[in-house]
């Protein structure tokens, strides 16, 4: 499940909607709904995002949070090391590979240390 994933079905939840019903509104198919809450679809359209942010009437901050987090659920990522150093290269192949096995406090101990750098920038 992806970030966006979560957070759609806890919005769908928290109004009591069922999929069928929100697919139906939004008159998309509930198997593309359930798709975007399991993460077996990427980030959904600018289109469709705006429309999700109308069917639960989402006001700015939480608009914004919502699009944020859309950012970071894409499904397939590439990384662009040309031009990088080599290092970064290694770093970007060790991660494709491994990202599979390490578990959550290892994803935590990356994510924090990426926040450290974004903090000193």
């Amino acid at each position: 499940m992806t970030p966006f994933g979560l957070k759609l079905r806890e919005l769908r939840l928290n109004q009591n909607v069922t999929q069928k019903k929100m697919a139906k509104d939004l008159n998309i198919s509930a198997a593309y709904l359930s798709a975007l809450e399991h993460g077996k679809r990427g980030v959904p359209s600018w289109q469709m995002l705006q429309r999700i942010i109308h069917y639960f009437n989402i006001i700015w901050d939480e608009a914004e949070e919502l699009i944020e987090i859309a950012g970071h659920s894409r499904t397939k990522t590439t990384i662009n090391t040309i031009g990088l150093s080599p290092k970064a290269n290694i770093l970007a192949n060790r991660f494709a590979a491994e990202i599979s096995s390490l578990d959550e406090q290892g994803l935590d101990m990356i994510l924090t240390v990426l926040d450290m750098q974004s903090d000193t920038e």
